[in-house]
């Protein structure tokens, strides 16, 4: 048997990077999976998003897996859109058991208007919520809720950076705001022990990290910085040394938050971040 044996989840942003990690190792431990993805770029991020080739490729690796999966492309800011596709996915798997809402943007960028910041805060923050408010219903007492956040929405920016622009605002800002709704949200439904946690990751390898606009973000000296000239510094967002984590790294945390082996583990912020947080932020929190 499995860790998850038989559990229905629910993932937003499932068409590669950290969303199909989580699809893949949560499928491999018995899953059944219902994936949305939006499909199709936003104008303010600098970096292509996942195509429908890419949630076809999810599902053929989940099915690879023996396990059934409901797709849909369906954009996390259009709570309407995720509500259908989760009502869908549940009268066909028959249960849903967790949510994963995984989706996100970094339209970082200069020379970006107000909209990157809007775009960030209601596809990161807004589409979070959205995921959740279409799950709970379908969701039993002791169901698992995950959000991601991000290292960026508990180590404040040592400096303004002029490559990351008003987007990048907007990202730490719905990133924090994450982290006040899981905290929130856990304490309304401890009545249900439905667990509430986000996961904060570091640097992560996937095409957000590996995007013209994100080594310019790292290497704001150069007007047309590669991934070479980049990757030398992607290590200062850890504390071991390391440029990144991968997505699988992130998924084994997403599978320990699914599986009954959590099922005392509530309103945390999980940072799978090598260290990054404790290397800013050296002194204990005072509470």
């Amino acid at each position: 048997m499995g860790r998850v044996q038989g559990k229905v989840v629910f993932i937003t942003g499932a068409a590669r990077g950290q969303g199909r990690a989580h699809a893949l190792r949560l499928a491999a431990e018995g899953a059944d999976i219902i994936a949305v993805d939006l499909c199709e770029d936003i104008a303010t991020n600098g970096y292509p998003l996942a195509t429908g080739e890419d949630l076809a490729e999810t599902v053929r690796q989940v099915e690879k897996l023996g396990r059934r999966i409901v797709a849909r492309k369906a954009d996390v800011r259009d709570a309407a859109a995720l509500k259908a596709a989760v009502a869908e996915g549940v009268a066909e798997l028959g249960r849903l058991d967790a949510v994963v809402a995984q989706a996100g943007i970094c339209p970082i960028g200069p020379g970006q208007s107000a909209q990157a910041f809007i775009d960030a805060v209601t596809v990161d923050f807004h589409g979070v919520v959205h995921a959740v408010e279409a799950a709970l219903p379908h969701l039993p007492d002791g169901a698992s809720v995950i959000a991601t956040g991000s290292i960026a929405a508990l180590i404040p920016a040592t400096t303004d950076n002029p490559a990351n622009g008003p987007g990048g605002l907007g990202y730490s800002f719905a990133k924090r705001q994450v982290a006040a709704f899981v905290h929130d949200l856990a304490t309304v439904l401890t009545a249900r022990r439905i667990r509430v946690n986000a996961l904060h990751p570091t640097n992560v390898n996937t095409d957000m990290l590996n995007s013209d606009v994100m080594y310019r973000s790292f290497r704001p000296d150069l007007p047309h910085p590669t991934r070479a000239d980049a990757l030398p510094s992607f290590p200062a967002t850890t504390g071991f040394g390391i440029p990144y984590v991968e997505p699988e790294d992130i998924a084994d945390t997403v599978l320990f938050l699914v599986s009954d082996e959590s099922r005392y583990i509530t309103g945390q912020q999980l940072r799978v971040d090598a260290g990054g947080y404790v290397k800013r932020r050296p002194q204990l929190p005072t509470f």
